[in-house]
C-alpha cells in the first residue's frame, strides 16, 4: 500500500541572477541540492509555510509570491505533493546559513546549477517553469 500524500511547499527564490538552494541533510535524497521547502504544518497558510521553511533552512526572510507549479514526488516510504512558489528576499540579500534539515545553504548563479547534483526532477521542473534555460 502506498503512503498517504503529504502536502509540502517549495520556494524558488531568485535574486540578482542567483537561485537559493539547500543541500538536503535528511531523507529522502540526502546530500542533493533542492529549493528550500518542506511540509505544511496544521493551521498554516501556504504563504506562511513558504516563509517559515525558507527562514528555518536558510536564515533568510522572504516574501512569498505566486504559485509557479507543483510536483508529485514518490518513494517507497513517502509521497509528497509539493506546491512551488516564487519568493523574494524581504531585505537586501544576505548569505544564507544552513539550519533545520539543511546541511548547506547557498546562492548559485543560474549557470552554476548545471554542475550540481539536484534532487530528482528538479532540473527538469526548473526548465519547464522558466527558471532555467535548457542549455544550462
Amino acid at each position: 500500500m502506498s503512503p498517504e500524500p503529504t502536502l509540502a511547499v517549495g520556494a524558488v527564490v531568485v535574486d540578482a541572477g542567483r537561485l537559493l538552494l539547500v543541500r538536503r541533510a535528511r531523507a529522502p535524497q540526502v546530500g542533493k541540492w533542492s529549493v528550500p521547502g518542506g511540509r505544511v504544518e496544521p493551521g498554516e497558510t501556504l504563504a506562511e509555510a513558504v516563509a517559515r521553511e525558507v527562514l528555518e533552512e536558510t536564515g533568510i526572510t522572504v516574501v512569498p509570491g505566486q504559485l509557479l507549479g507543483w510536483a508529485d514526488r514518490r518513494g517507497r516510504q513517502w509521497h509528497y505533493v509539493i506546491l512551488d512558489f516564487a519568493a523574494s528576499p524581504a531585505q537586501p540579500t544576505t548569505d544564507p546559513v544552513a539550519g533545520d534539515d539543511a546541511a548547506e545553504a547557498a546562492w548559485f548563479l543560474l549557470d552554476e546549477i548545471v554542475g550540481l547534483e539536484l534532487v530528482d526532477g528538479l532540473r527538469a521542473w526548473l526548465v519547464a517553469h522558466g527558471v532555467l534555460v535548457e542549455d544550462l
